[in-house]
């Protein structure tokens, strides 16, 4: 073991080495003129490529390294393989770009996604190692027994696995829209390609050592650029010691720019676009008539007055443009009368904590950060992908030492995410608001083409303002570099970074999709005696049909990162975590208990995404479904209602239901004998 040990060490030692090198000899090659176009192709190719050899060098025919890496993993490299799998797209790209915009409120992710750790080192870890199976519905089914409770958790792990992939495929297609220069919906599949030749022939065997690989990667493309603005800034190269010095400065030029007139100025005319916006739609459809009957008559005058052929051309497309029925008038007004009001109100400070202009503006916000870190804590303890990491330990003990080693190198990347928004927010107020719109510089229309970033003049002065700047938070991280002036291939450095964060987790995520269908659903209900290799061709080929759909579901824009992230970790735990907690310490939990729990669980928390975040379901044929959040908790919080609602079920139909005799030896064979199960 102890050999086998030290070669796995030398290996990466060997391939972070070459890494490096590799980056350095394109640092030389641009600095002799290598376009940067060929410098992102260079890095797709070389991450690529290497995931590739690595997935067709761990292929496999046997089932439980197909499935669990035949049990081989040491804690560490399983702790660095679980940090990629957990550190998806959201936490590379999306977590730095929240704290950028909310600055305070985005700790609660940081507090949240951390914290969920411990309670899977304390509650459910030791346990799922011990019980010895593949997946997490193997263990509810062994726990409670029956089918019925084992295709509903194959349901619920489905459901928030892919909701969780979307997500990362998304991350995926922003990256290589713009460092490759492909189109958004090409490079979606782009990725999808990148995700299977990792995780397709060898399973949870080559997604293991691919996303070792990929956790090197990630880490060193996350810290290098912050490291570097850091030491431009305050001459330190460690940011997480001295991003509180920037923070002060970052508050200065907040005071300053906050209270400029023609700041002010800016998000009056934002506010009076909203007012204008919301007036057309109380007067639909006779608004909409109007606005069509004034472009007509608009080109009429100018055709007649010989004006300038570009006016006119202008003025046909705003008329071709318009909306063609009151009800495609009512959604497009309504998104504009939104984003002109989130414009229009003022900024938040970075370092204020719950800002609000009332007394109970400041407790919805503070409700809603507690219950956010409350759904992410829980999520977290309870995500399918990341508790069967814990199956491919060679012993509890080691699944508990994997804890700790996962913790350790995801803080890495979480105790740099402040940083890099308080950073990334100094460059932008210093050296970006004030300036002549016609001087920005080539990163603002390059991001701004792939819809992440929007500048407006709203005030027609030719200088852009705070408020006439919009940055989609996905694009934070990845646009830093640009934005200090770094060398192209620090911007390439960075893109392989998410690219590696969304792989690894992609790759985790499709293999406990198609493990949930082929083992518990195809193996173990439809076909018990299925040979070996025909169970990995049913896997395989679902890997296939997930993965395609996933990607067709990403490629339409469904949502920001974080936000689909975050309803993953809400269902997830509606739908796990009270069934695994009180059936590993509750022996009177029962079958009937679990099931309810479980049902009541994800269906409160889907129903609560949809009513809160989606006014229509084309689907289903549903309009006006939107409501108003329960006590103004957000969607992404869905989880709340759904997991206290789920031990609730949960224990009151167990205590009316008769106790299952057998659930004191399995309970006991999981909790106190070592190496059961196996």
């Amino acid at each position: 073991m102890f050999s086998s040990l030290t070669r796995l060490q030398r290996y990466y030692l060997y391939y972070a080495g070459s890494f490096l090198a590799f980056v350095g000899a394109l640092a030389v090659l641009e600095q002799h003129g290598m376009p940067p176009r060929w410098i992102g192709y260079a890095f797709l190719f070389f991450t690529i490529s290497t995931y590739a050899l690595i997935g067709i060098v761990c292929r496999t025919s046997d089932v439980s390294e197909y499935y669990v890496a035949g049990r081989r993993v040491p804690a560490f490299f399983n702790g660095m393989a679980t940090g990629a799998d957990w550190m998806s797209a959201a936490s590379f790209m999306g977590m730095a770009g929240t704290l950028y915009l909310s600055g305070f409120q985005g700790l609660a992710y940081v507090i949240g996604w951390t914290g969920g750790f411990v309670l899977v080192a304390l509650l459910l870890a030791p346990y799922l190692r011990r019980f010895g199976q593949y997946t997490i519905p193997d263990f509810l089914g062994a726990r409670y027994g029956g089918n019925a409770i084992r295709l509903v958790a194959v349901g619920a792990a489905i459901l928030a696995s892919f909701v969780y992939v979307v997500a990362q495929i998304y991350g995926v297609g922003v990256i290589t829209s713009r460092f490759v220069s492909l189109q958004f919906e090409i490079g979606v599949f782009v990725g999808l390609a990148g995700i299977l030749v990792c995780s397709f022939l060898g399973g949870m065997r080559a997604v293991t050592w691919t996303q070792v690989a990929q956790y090197l990667i990630l880490i060193v493309a996350y810290i290098t650029p912050v490291a570097i603005l850091s030491y431009n800034v305050t001459g330190n190269p460690v940011p997480q010691l001295v991003y509180g010095q920037v923070l002060q400065k970052v508050t200065e030029l907040e005071n300053r720019l906050f209270q400029t007139p023609v700041e002010i100025e800016v998000r009056q005319l934002y506010r009076e676009r909203a007012d204008s916006y919301a007036q057309k739609i109380m007067q639909l459809p006779q608004s909409l008539t109007f606005e069509r009957e004034h472009l007509s008559a608009q080109i009429n005058q100018l055709k007649a007055s010989d004006a300038q052929m570009k006016e006119i051309v202008a003025l046909e497309k705003q008329s071709r443009d318009l909306p063609h029925t009151p009800e495609q008038a009512q959604a497009r007004w309504e998104d504009a009368m939104f984003s002109a009001v989130e414009r229009s109100k003022p900024p938040i400070h970075h370092a204020e904590a719950f800002p609000g202009d009332t007394p109970e503006e400041r407790d919805i916000l503070r409700i809603n950060f507690l219950a956010l870190i409350f759904c992410l804590t829980i999520g977290t303890a309870a995500l399918p992908h990341i508790l069967t990491r814990y199956y491919t330990t060679p012993t509890v003990r080691q699944a508990r030492e994997s804890v700790f080693w996962s913790l350790l190198f995801i803080l890495l990347l979480y105790i740099t995410a402040p940083a890099y928004a308080v950073f990334a927010k100094y460059e932008v107020l210093s050296h970006l608001v004030e300036i002549p719109i016609a001087k920005l510089p080539g990163w603002v229309a390059a991001w701004a083409k792939i819809g992440l970033v929007s500048i407006e003049d709203i005030n027609g002065d030719g200088i852009l303002q705070l408020a006439e700047l919009s940055l989609n938070p996905d694009v934070i991280v990845l646009a830093t570099p640009e934005i200090a002036g770094m060398p192209y291939v620090v911007s390439g450095l960075v893109a392989a970074g998410g690219l590696a964060a969304a792989l690894s987790t992609a790759d985790g995520l499709l293999l406990t999709i198609t493990s949930s269908l082929s083992h518990d659903v195809y193996y173990r209900i439809i076909r018990p005696n299925a040979s070996t290799q025909f169970r990995l061709v049913i896997s395989k080929s679902m890997l296939l049909v997930v993965a395609v759909l996933a990607a067709t579901v990403a490629a339409q824009k469904p949502g920001t990162i974080l936000s689909m992230v975050s309803w993953a970790f809400s269902i997830a735990g509606s739908a796990f975590f009270p069934a695994l907690v009180l059936g590993i310490f509750w022996e009177r939990a029962t079958r009937a208990g679990a099931l309810a729990g479980m049902i009541v669980g994800i269906v409160l928390s889907i129903y609560y995404i949809l009513r809160v975040e989606f006014d229509s379901i084309p689907i289903l044929g549903i309009s006006g479904f939107n409501m108003d959040p329960w006590w103004h908790i957000q969607s992404t919080s869905s989880g709340l209602f759904g997991v206290l609602a789920g031990f609730l079920t949960i224990v009151v139909v167990s205590l009316m239901t008769r106790p299952d005799p057998e659930a004191a030896g399995f309970l006991k064979t999981i909790r106190f004998r070592k190496g059961a199960g196996q």
